[in-house]
């Protein structure tokens, strides 16, 4: 009995990673995508913008009330929600922070091809190693530091031929400022994803997956509730009408751009606290910048964006700093037989009554 339970455990934990993995590809993928689509037809509200990076959160009821009728047949006397006050705080500020990430994200596409941005947006990878280091003690490794140096080498090259990458309509000093707050944007997420795992650490008891969705929750709606202050403040709710007749897809199309926007980010976000969980933060950030050549390919095939020598370079140099990243991981894991793998408890609890 226990053999099977166990070997249970292992499927729903190798399901729930695959499920996971896939949910952030699709969210880093489409959503870049699709936001950059917005500006490039005309939208132009940096806050809207960075709203519909979280404003997909409410669809994570759906799992939630699911997971909630099911526990109340196996158990009645069950509680309507996981999260401790330690719990919710950090989920409070972590989504405060996302909602400050999503601005500095979407303010940075409006000057930016999403074929820049996005090998910009890698160098998260040395910025999560850094903050990793810091806050959940994981060690650099040689492998690790020649990562950030290729990653900080290949955000160069693209900053030294700033002038032939440049969007139509785009200034000099525009196309800075988007390199900076898409790098700025980066180094915050470096930040909030181990934040995320020492959340999890320190939860004081069992952390299961439908607690992760919880905490998702509450750092959406923060998060979101963050990006509303600015679209109040800079009127933007007023201005989404007529953005929308003006739009140069039409005013349909407008309205799916924001939609989808919205659904894609919400995949990514949920992907992304779900691989921390079932894995690690570095498997995430990894995760995320092996899709740069999709993206990259993505933004030249639908949105007519010119891939230069120089960006070549810069993808080569960040594909070469994945790998040193990755392999670097696996002699670790190796190396270290009590490497940090699925929560056992959590798995454990999936054919219970508390997931």
């Amino acid at each position: 009995m226990a053999e099977n339970r166990d070997d249970l455990s292992r499927r729903i934990a190798s399901l729930l990673t695959i499920l996971n993995c896939l949910l952030l590809c699709l969210g880093n993928t489409g959503g870049p995508i699709l936001l950059r689509l917005y500006f490039l037809h005309g939208g132009r509200r940096q806050w809207l913008s960075s709203f519909l990076e979280t404003a997909g959160f409410p669809l994570l009821l759906i799992p939630l009330s699911v997971s909630y009728l099911h526990r109340r047949r196996s158990n009645p006397s069950t509680p309507f929600i996981h999260l401790n006050t330690r719990l919710l705080i950090a989920s409070v500020i972590i989504g405060i922070l996302t909602g400050l990430d999503d601005f500095l994200c979407a303010y940075g596409l409006d000057f930016l091809p999403v074929s820049t941005a996005i090998v910009l947006t890698a160098t998260h990878l040395g910025f999560t190693a850094f903050f990793a280091f810091l806050i959940v003690r994981q060690r650099f490794t040689p492998f690790s530091i020649n990562a950030i140096a290729l990653l900080t080498v290949g955000a160069g090259v693209l900053a030294l031929h700033a002038n032939g990458d440049r969007p139509d309509g785009v200034s000099a000093a525009g196309y800075w400022k988007g390199f900076v707050l898409t790098i700025g944007a980066a180094a915050l997420y470096g930040l909030v994803m181990p934040l995320v795992e020492l959340a999890y650490a320190k939860a004081e008891r069992v952390v299961s997956y439908t607690l992760v969705i919880e905490m998702q929750f509450v750092m959406g709606f923060f998060s979101t509730a963050f990006c509303i202050v600015g679209m109040i403040v800079n009127k933007d709710f007023q201005a989404i009408a007529g953005e929308a007749e003006r739009y140069g897809l039409g005013e349909r199309k407008y309205y799916l751009v924001l939609v989808w926007c919205a659904v894609f980010w919400q995949c990514f976000f949920v992907g992304a606290v779900g691989v921390i969980f079932c894995v690690n933060t570095l498997l995430a950030a990894v995760v995320v910048a092996s899709l740069i050549p999709v993206i990259e390919v993505l933004g030249v095939v639908f949105l007519h964006e010119k891939f230069s020598g120089e960006k070549a370079v810069a993808l080569i140099l960040s594909l070469w700093g994945l790998a040193s990243y990755s392999y670097g991981e696996y002699r670790q894991r190796k190396d270290e037989s009590g490497g940090r793998h699925f929560p056992t408890e959590a798995v454990e609890l999936v054919p219970s009554a508390d997931v």
